[in-house]
């Protein structure tokens, strides 16, 4: 994975690494004998003007050691996949890279305080599919659900195991199916992303208290969380492996997919795309759609449909 490395013996030696943080003008490169903080040459800026920052937390790079101990990244390696989104505010139009080089992504979503919301963790299906990623989805607060809540968590349940994707139920306040994620990290670079409020701080600190991260609290007014996680970090796990704590986001971006590649992402159209009249369908509005006759028939269901076609939305070029 590119995370256990030769360290440089004296300042003047090369080391490779991998970025931890990226916050910045802040690049803090773990070796294996340390962390180093670490500066990017100019020229690097120069030719990645298209994103915020050149660089990515997970990224393997070579740098230079420098008599003061701190670093110059001198190369950044191919990345083998990346999750990004479309960066907000003075950064607009360019893409934010959120972190390479991943081994899996687990959505989390909470079973109340705030509600799951089925439509972000579509988008993030088709987000880490598209990079070819394995993903998995982690209903937590488990100890909130009864009577319509605790049906509708297994109905989710139910639809995203038919379609493929493990699910674990788990609750931090319980310690409930922390062994279970425990085992999922373990030797894994691994992706947890969700909303802010949903758990996620917790269940890491259940599954290894060493990391001791700050644990936020839902808005009662707003069933909203609070940010407890200002950067995209990298952490070691003590039962080995590596866990990306990522800052709670309601949107993940869904890029570089054209309109009628997005149905090859929702494994249950796969039955059918390829019956449709036209090649470059996009089963929204087109004559002789066999996925539109699937969705009629509830072979497809409304929801996950409905999440299709709100992602077929976001990524097709307005005016068309």
């Amino acid at each position: 994975m590119g995370l256990g490395v030769e360290a440089a013996e004296d300042s003047n030696e090369e080391a490779t690494g991998t970025i931890i943080l990226s916050a910045g003008k802040r690049v803090d490169v773990r070796t294996d004998a340390r962390v180093v903080r670490a500066r990017l040459r100019g020229r690097f800026r120069l030719d990645h003007q298209h994103v915020t920052q050149p660089v990515a937390v997970g990224d393997e790079v070579s740098l230079r050691i420098n008599p003061d101990g701190s670093g110059l990244i001198t190369a950044v390696h191919e990345r083998r996949n990346w999750l990004s989104r479309r960066a907000a505010g003075r950064h607009g139009g360019k893409v934010q890279v959120m972190v390479a080089n991943i081994n899996q992504v687990w959505i989390v979503q909470s079973a109340a305080l705030p509600r799951p919301s089925p439509g972000f963790i579509d988008r993030i299906l088709v987000t880490a599919g598209v990079q070819r990623i394995p993903v998995g989805i982690i209903f937590n607060k488990m100890d909130l659900t009864t009577g319509s809540i605790l049906d509708l968590i297994h109905k989710l349940r139910s639809r995203y195991m038919r379609l493929g994707y493990d699910v674990l139920l788990t609750s931090a306040l319980m310690s409930e199916g922390i062994e279970s994620l425990r085992s999922a990290l373990t030797q894994r670079m691994s992706v947890v992303t969700g909303p802010s409020g949903v758990g996620k701080s917790s269940l890491l600190n259940r599954v290894d208290p060493s990391l001791n991260l700050r644990e936020g609290k839902v808005s009662l007014k707003t069933r909203r969380g609070c940010h407890t996680t200002a950067y995209t970090t990298l952490l070691p796990l003590s039962s080995g492996g590596f866990v990306v704590d990522t800052p709670g986001i309601r949107e993940f971006g869904v890029l570089d997919l054209e309109p009628w590649e997005l149905a090859h992402y929702f494994p249950e159209f796969k039955l059918y795309v390829h019956q449709c009249h036209y090649a470059a369908c996009t089963h929204s509005h087109e004559p002789g759609c066999t996925v539109k006759e699937a969705v009629a028939k509830d072979s497809i269901t409304r929801a996950r449909y409905r999440s299709y076609l709100n992602i077929l939305d976001s990524i097709t070029p307005k005016g068309q």
